[in-house]
């Protein structure tokens, strides 16, 4: 079981924004922006590349929901979902970033390769 699920399970405690029956969203205890939370889907799925389109359609407005409760929604945000090794996936279980809370750069490239042909 990752460690998402155990999450969802209440098997490791989180610092808890909003649930409903389907969606989960929680503060990242790494975080990178003042408001930095994940979104996830209560049940597994591995990445965004195995979601199903009734999920995603759900999720959106929940996304929606959380941006608004954290007074992000007018000021703008950040949603980033990585997938896969060379995206950037450290946890195996579909979580979206919900980021704000001030201006934000943009060095997402920052540790590629330039010379590397991609």
């Amino acid at each position: 079981m990752c460690i998402f699920c155990k999450i969802v399970n209440n098997e490791i405690p989180s610092n808890k924004v909003l649930e409903n029956d389907e969606f989960l969203a929680f503060h990242d205890i790494n975080p990178k922006a003042p408001i930095h939370v994940l979104v996830i889907p209560k049940k597994h799925v591995e990445s965004f590349h195995e979601v199903d389109g009734e999920t995603m359609a759900k999720m959106t407005p929940f996304i929606q929901e959380v941006a608004k409760m954290l007074c992000i929604d007018k000021s703008g945000y950040r949603l980033v979902t990585n997938i896969g090794k060379d995206g950037g996936q450290e946890v195996p279980h579909l979580h979206f970033h919900l980021l704000g809370g001030g201006k934000l750069r943009w060095d997402h490239r920052s540790d590629a390769n330039p010379q590397k042909n991609i």
